[in-house]
């Protein structure tokens, strides 16, 4: 048996998942990286889409209704300069567009 505890904070939902059983006793919650990614979305936005260096795209998981645009502004030497995003969902891809606006630019290891 799965019980799901929510715990609301001051500006986001925590999930907490308790799983148990004969001898299992277990608790999991977002990690405090996930978190600070859904309270405090970094590259949100977007970039002019008519300019020729910018490339966009759009994904999106009808299942779940979680829709992302992603865009990234290359240089003439074809690197990566700026990336925004917008995205239309839950809390862990909202962290998860983030983070990848991130990657994409370099600023994080991977």
């Amino acid at each position: 048996m799965a019980v799901v505890l929510l715990r609301r904070s001051a500006s986001s939902l925590l999930f907490t998942r308790r799983l148990y059983g004969p001898q299992l006793s277990a608790a999991c919650s977002y990690h405090k990286k996930v978190v600070d990614h859904y309270e405090n979305p970094r590259n949100v936005g977007s970039l002019d889409k008519n300019a020729k260096n910018v490339g966009t795209g759009l994904v999106g998981a009808p299942a779940c209704g979680d829709v992302m645009k992603l865009q990234i502004e290359v240089d003439e030497n074809g690197k990566i300069v700026d990336a925004k995003f917008k995205t239309f969902g839950c809390g862990s891809a909202i962290a998860s567009s983030s983070l990848a606006t991130e990657w994409v630019k370099g600023e994080i290891g991977g």
